[in-house]
């Protein structure tokens, strides 16, 4: 399904493949011989989105542009199946495997690979040609690259990263509360606010 969002329609190359049952939504920009495959959602929700040439995005991959983080893929780059990227930047020739992710502000080097269920983390920049083992997770600009039991050690660049302010735009809360009461609501009616205006996009 190719969507019109907030104005603008996707632009896709005649030679890429999109698969029926994909999403393309917004300010969408599809590079020559790209294959989108099936269920994969790419949603240019409050940023663009620019996917280069000879790229494979996989089955129920999602990808999201979104406010002051649009997403940048480069040339001959996968994306796995089940992948998440949201706001980032992937060089060309990078390596995606299934269920990798990347977040917003992050950067992913040239031919760098985030390996199964890898994961770069928030503004953490990944290497030219740097390897997040299976299950590992990059984290911190320049980022260090740490297996998931090593959670404090995470944790201690994490936290200096401030998903909370970054993404949400309020003060991470003190220990035992939450954001989730004030943020979800406004999160929710800016989603509906955002796509109450989607429609197929006119050839």
């Amino acid at each position: 399904m190719i969507l019109e969002h907030g104005g603008k329609s996707p632009a896709i190359d005649p030679s890429a493949r999109i698969a029926p049952n994909a999403v393309i939504c917004g300010d969408v920009t599809i590079g020559p011989n790209t294959s989108i495959g099936f269920g994969a959602v790419i949603t240019a929700e409050s940023g663009r989105i620019a996917i280069g040439a000879n790229c494979v995005i996989m089955d129920t991959a999602v990808i999201r542009g979104v406010r002051a983080n649009p997403v940048e893929i480069g040339d001959n780059v996968l994306v796995g199946p089940r992948a998440y990227l949201v706001g980032c930047a992937i060089g060309s020739e990078a390596f995606l495997a299934t269920g990798a992710t990347v977040f917003n502000g992050a950067k992913v080097g040239k031919g760098a690979e985030v390996r199964i269920n890898g994961l770069v983390h928030l503004r953490s920049v990944l290497a030219d040609g740097a390897t997040v083992p299976i299950n590992w997770v990059a984290v911190g600009d320049p980022a260090q690259i740490l297996p998931p039991d090593r959670h404090a050690e995470i944790w201690e660049i994490q936290k200096t990263l401030d998903f909370p302010k970054y993404v949400f735009g309020v003060d991470r809360p003190a220990a035992g509360d939450s954001v989730m009461p004030d943020v979800m609501p406004r999160y929710a009616k800016a989603l509906k606010r955002w796509h109450d205006g989607d429609r197929e996009a006119q050839e």
